[in-house]
């Protein structure tokens, strides 16, 4: 197992820096329940990856599942400072279900470029790398918060920088 970058936010952080948040919540949820059997606070999520900065966008990525609890979740994001984006989980003939937000987090990344100074992805999902080395050759810096145990390698060495948030659980688990 590798080792978790360390954590730089001091030599490269300042309060002018604008900052796009962009929160894959099914990732992290999947992880955090088969990880912790836990959800995620993402009220702390959304503290540490603005740090003092000044926040341009805050969304979420959701979908909506038709789960009795789930639009007071979507609810309890929008009163923490994000934005959401739900998408309906698409059900084939064969029975399986799909439903994912890489593309339009991605767009929505590219889009926000010129208007950040840094991206912050909140996913472990190694289809980021190709978006995050994309935005540093822009001239934007890109910050990865998600779980060690289940961020791609490839992920972690595309980013300037990543948080384990296994490395404080009490501060990132309800």
């Amino acid at each position: 197992m590798r080792a978790a970058l360390p954590r730089s936010h001091m030599e490269n952080v300042h309060s002018g820096q604008r900052v796009a948040v962009l929160a894959d919540a099914q990732n992290l949820y999947h992880t955090a329940q088969s990880l912790y059997s836990r959800n995620i606070d993402y009220a702390a999520l959304l503290e540490e990856a603005v740090h003092d900065r000044q926040i341009t966008r805050a969304i979420a990525y959701v979908i909506r599942a038709d789960s009795p609890e789930e639009e007071s979740f979507f609810d309890a994001l929008v009163d923490i400072g994000f934005e959401t984006r739900i998408k309906d989980i698409k059900t084939f003939g064969d029975g399986t279900k799909k439903a994912d937000w890489d593309v339009g987090m991605s767009l929505d990344a590219v889009t926000l470029a010129n208007h950040v100074d840094t991206v912050v992805l909140c996913t472990g999902d190694g289809d980021f790398s190709r978006l995050c080395s994309h935005l540093r050759h822009e001239g934007v810096r890109t910050e990865v918060l998600a779980f060690e145990e289940s961020t791609a390698e490839e992920l972690v060495a595309a980013t300037d920088e990543f948080t384990d948030m296994s490395a404080d659980t009490d501060r990132f688990l309800l």
